[in-house]
């Protein structure tokens, strides 16, 4: 039996490390092989999901109507008074920026009209 010192204070079997390494190795392998399987799973249910997507999409015109009934459900549409507030908001915005563009045009207006006159 060969011996070998670690670290100048450990004495280790060469043996016994030896076989520590070839199980870990076998681990690993293992483990290689679980992925590898996780992986093929994986791509088939991804062949899977899209073999069902190209079914739905020939099961005709009665199924896209479904499908947007579905989805106008899942909208939060807004309440009375909310969309009285945001046309109230809008209108107000509106007539803000009516006023400042033509207050704009008006300056310049008068400045270029002064130029002129000179």
């Amino acid at each position: 039996m060969a011996k070998i010192v670690k670290d100048t204070r450990e004495v280790m079997n060469v043996e016994e490390e030896l076989k520590k390494l070839e199980t870990t190795k076998k681990d690993s392998k293992k483990r290689q092989e679980k992925k590898e399987e996780k992986s093929k799973k994986k791509e088939s249910k991804k062949t899977n999901k899209k073999n069902k997507k190209k079914e739905k999409k020939k099961s005709g015109i009665f199924n896209y109507f479904k499908s947007i009934k579905s989805e106008i459900s899942k909208v939060k549409w807004p309440s009375k008074k909310d969309m009285i507030k945001y046309s109230i908001a809008t209108i107000v915005f509106i007539i803000f920026f009516a006023i400042f563009f033509y207050c704009i045009d008006l300056v310049i207006a008068i400045i270029k009209e002064a130029v002129k006159n000179g």
